[in-house]
């Protein structure tokens, strides 16, 4: 495994990241999921794949996540997409690439067409979950939940066999990011890819991310029995077969 690197964003803040620099090459930006980071199978299956195919590569943790500085419950969308925006300015500077986003990655990864949409030539995302903390916990949470969120501004979570700590500010700045009524008119290739048995994120939520392209090639791939990570070797071959057709159409 290659080393892992810190980019510097302030005295007190930095992120870890790693990447396959290149100087004018198309690169591939992972994304990972909220309370994810840069060691799991997906960063470093798409990383290997960037090597052999001689591509650029970044992905990072977010503050708090991972490795990088930062609390994790003093995080949200605004800051983690905050994040993504300055390392992508930093490392990838004017080279076109191609987004890949994990869960809340996905999320991250159109928050970032406002700043770079001429450089985004492809997206695909896995298990996309844009505007979760609204659409599947605040909307869904019982009145109990809401009550103690508001009183003691956070509570754990419990979902699919995880447990997130979620916090009455990081529900409040999810509502501010809401993504899921705005076009997106890019001409580029985009594929949502889900695993039919996802516990987290129903699939519907490929369907409403693809709606938001009126001008892409658009694709929806169902991973039969795949659950939310798609991290067994099934699933990885498949999300890697769909970012090599996207990228020979890029190429």
């Amino acid at each position: 495994m290659k080393k892992f690197k810190y980019l510097k964003i302030s005295k007190t803040k930095k992120l870890r990241y790693i990447d396959n620099y290149f100087k004018k090459k198309l690169y591939i930006i992972f994304l990972p999921g909220f309370m994810s980071d840069i060691e799991g199978k997906k960063p470093q299956t798409l990383f290997k794949f960037a090597k052999r195919n001689k591509l650029g590569f970044l992905s990072l943790e977010y503050s708090g996540h991972g490795k990088s500085s930062g609390i994790f419950t003093d995080g949200n969308i605004s800051i983690w997409s905050n994040d993504t925006k300055k390392a992508i300015k930093k490392i990838i500077e004017k080279n076109n690439f191609v987004l890949v986003g994990s869960s809340m990655g996905a999320w991250i990864a159109l928050n970032q067409f406002k700043y770079f949409k001429s450089q985004i030539k492809g997206f695909v995302g896995i298990g996309p979950a844009p505007e979760f903390l609204t659409r599947l916990m605040w909307d869904k949470f019982p009145k109990k939940t809401k009550r103690e969120l508001i009183r003691t501004g956070k509570v754990l979570i419990k979902n699919g066999g995880y447990e997130y700590p979620i916090t009455l500010q990081l529900i409040k700045d999810g509502k501010k990011n809401k993504v899921l009524h705005k076009k997106i008119d890019s001409v580029i290739c985009v594929t949502m890819i889900h695993g039919q048995k996802d516990e987290v994120v129903p699939t519907i939520f490929s369907k409403y991310t693809l709606e938001l392209f009126n001008k892409a090639k658009k694709k929806k791939v169902i991973i039969r029995n795949g659950d939310h990570s798609l991290s067994n070797q099934k699933p990885l071959k498949r999300i890697v077969r769909e970012l090599d057709a996207i990228i020979k159409n890029i190429i």
